[in-house]
């Protein structure tokens, strides 16, 4: 047995409730992991509401580090003992141990915290293939982040200035700003005080517009983002914070011949071979100091709930863990 996070019906954060789970020996291809920090993420509260429907009941969160306690029968190249990292599987990070295809565990280099490679995994993937793999961008390209000031914006923020992009950051209060400014965005739009913020941006370009928007946000700033653009902009779409976008009219691409995509992690990672070099690319700029990511919130894998409240009610900046 082990204690675990569980959700027995979609709800608000009181269905996630601490109780004593049973864990089974891992079969072929899997390891049992202990774990020692678990990553904190908008797509857990998606599952737990139910708009990522996992079959009740179910242990949420699909992140975290540990040490491999347990080896099943055709897994190469992890032993016991191992320190890894996962990030992008199917639900079941919010316990104290658990199963993992070893398919997605990456071992984790010396030199970084557990918890911080809790806070990163799944942020810092989903930055790499943001910035390197969904499209094109060269250095000086504008780009626009959405939630700049959130745990996945903070850290894209810095990887985006790193690689020579001008980044325009969006918050949603004044506190925001500064975290914002301070990893690389050489504007940021407080939506608290500037609620246009594509009249914003359009002044920020001297009305060029910018070459890709990244917005996690959803509903609420989708047609917004999409004005953001210059001609053949991009709108990556990779999150739905404030509910999903309805449907819209597609000629609403035909001005400035826009393209719009909406990527996931989960394709991304589902070649190991892939998943591991973009855990090194991550792992390079977290080691070399380029992307730096401070743990701003911890807290104890039994008051997930708190956690949960506190991240959808903005309360949180940057990143969060939460500590078996």
């Amino acid at each position: 047995m082990t204690r675990a996070i569980v959700v027995h019906e979609h709800g608000g954060p009181e269905q996630l409730r601490f109780e004593d789970v049973p864990v089974a020996a891992p079969g072929p291809g899997e390891i049992q992991v202990r774990q020692t920090a678990v990553g904190l993420n908008f797509i857990d509260v998606y599952q737990r509401v139910g708009l990522y429907k996992h079959p009740l009941p179910f242990i949420p969160g699909g992140e975290g580090v540990g040490v491999v306690e347990a080896v099943g029968p055709d897994v190469p190249d992890l032993a016991l003992g191992d320190r890894v990292v996962y990030a992008g599987t199917a639900p079941g990070a919010y316990a104290e141990r658990r199963l993992l295809p070893a398919s997605m565990a990456v071992p984790l280099p010396p030199g970084i915290r557990d918890d911080v490679a809790a806070a990163s995994m799944l942020k810092g993937l989903t930055a790499q293939y943001l910035l390197r793999q969904t499209l094109d961008l060269e250095p000086g390209d504008t780009v626009l982040f959405h939630a700049a000031a959130g745990g996945t914006g903070l850290l894209a923020c810095q990887w985006a200035k790193h690689l020579g992009l001008r980044v325009i950051g969006v918050v949603g209060s004044a506190a925001k700003v500064a975290p914002a400014k301070e990893a690389g965005c050489e504007s940021v739009i407080d939506l608290g005080s500037t609620p246009d913020f594509p009249s914003a941006v359009k002044t920020l370009t001297h009305g060029k517009g910018v070459r890709a928007v990244f917005d996690s946000v959803g509903k609420d700033t989708f047609m917004g983002s999409l004005a953001c653009l210059q001609p053949w902009g991009t709108l990556v779409a990779f999150g739905q914070s404030s509910g999903p976008v309805p449907p819209f009219d597609i000629l609403a691409l035909s001005k400035g011949s826009l393209f719009l995509t909406r990527p996931s992690l989960g394709t991304y990672v589902a070649s190991r071979d892939r998943l591991l070099a973009m855990a090194a690319d991550l792992f390079e700029v977290l080691q070399t100091g380029a992307v730096k990511l401070e743990v701003r919130q911890k807290y104890p894998l039994a008051e997930a709930a708190r956690a949960h409240a506190d991240l959808e009610g903005r309360r949180t900046v940057g990143a969060s863990v939460l500590l078996p």
